[in-house]
């Protein structure tokens, strides 16, 4: 049984918070399949990641936190992504007016293979990102083109790879970034009972077969691809199970997982129910 979260709202969204509650609520296993953050607003974070040669964000740690596991973060996301915002309000090589991707991590340490990494060939890396992470052996890309080729060799797979784990849990949580519909495409729609979709205030639930089909006949942006569909579009093809009213939780409460569990209960009970399990 897969359980998925995705975010109504571009920013801070609730997603990770309502997803480790559900965790502590379910017992299940986490994950975050695409991540990223960036050097510069999200710096403490990478800070502490970068100490220890590795690449992660907060989100993928408090999943693998709340899992009550010995899983590294790396493990609940494969692929993660390190930005910072754009020099001189550039395009960068992905053509995003406010931000410019660095390097990304392909792949989890300790997992029979060293992670790939892969570095914008036609931006600065810091000295930090520099010297905490084998940037000498990462993959150089200069062209969207190449990327794509690149996607296809080894982002594809570790997607695969996670789509079939995922598949095999008893119970899973996945939670998607940004607002994106489906952030895993290889992951079977059939295997997705239930979805919550977050956005401060408030999750709305759905039944997961009624969500992806809606997603197939969704459009999406130019900007997006074909493939990335955004969640306000595919929203606008469905009514919710049930609504339910996210109170608002203090930074104490926000990094306890029994705690918003409690505080979130009712919104957990509806995702259950979606999924058949009540």
């Amino acid at each position: 049984m897969i359980l998925l979260v995705v975010g109504a709202d571009r920013v801070d969204a609730g997603k990770t918070t309502f997803s480790v509650g559900l965790l502590e609520r379910t017992g299940a296993a986490g994950y975050k399949p695409r991540a990223g953050n960036d050097f510069w607003f999200d710096h403490d974070d990478c800070q502490r990641a970068l100490a220890d040669g590795r690449l992660y964000g907060k989100d993928a740690a408090q999943l693998a936190n709340a899992e009550a596991t010995s899983r590294l973060p790396e493990a609940l996301n494969p692929v993660h992504r390190l930005w910072r915002p754009a020099p001189d309000g550039g395009t960068g090589l992905f053509g995003r007016s406010d931000r410019e991707f660095l390097i990304d991590r392909v792949g989890c340490p300790g997992d029979g293979d060293a992670p790939t990494f892969v570095r914008n060939a036609t931006a600065d890396i810091p000295a930090a990102v520099a010297d905490a992470l084998p940037i000498e052996d990462a993959i150089p890309v200069e062209t969207v083109d190449e990327w794509n080729d690149l996607a296809e060799r080894r982002y594809v797979p570790a997607f695969e790879e996670l789509a079939a784990e995922i598949e095999s849990e008893p119970v899973a949580i996945v939670e998607s970034y940004s607002d994106i519909a489906r952030p895993l495409q290889s992951l079977d729609p059939a295997a997705i009972s239930a979805v919550a979709a977050v956005e401060p205030g408030r999750a709305s639930i759905y039944p997961g077969d009624r969500y992806c089909r809606a997603a197939e006949i969704a459009s999406s942006s130019p900007s997006d691809g074909t493939l990335e569909k955004r969640v306000p579009h595919v929203l606008d093809y469905l009514e919710p199970l049930e609504r339910v009213h996210l109170p608002a939780l203090g930074s104490d409460d926000r990094v306890d997982p029994a705690r918003i569990a409690r505080a979130y209960d009712d919104a957990y009970d509806a995702v259950l129910d979606a999924a058949g399990t009540l």
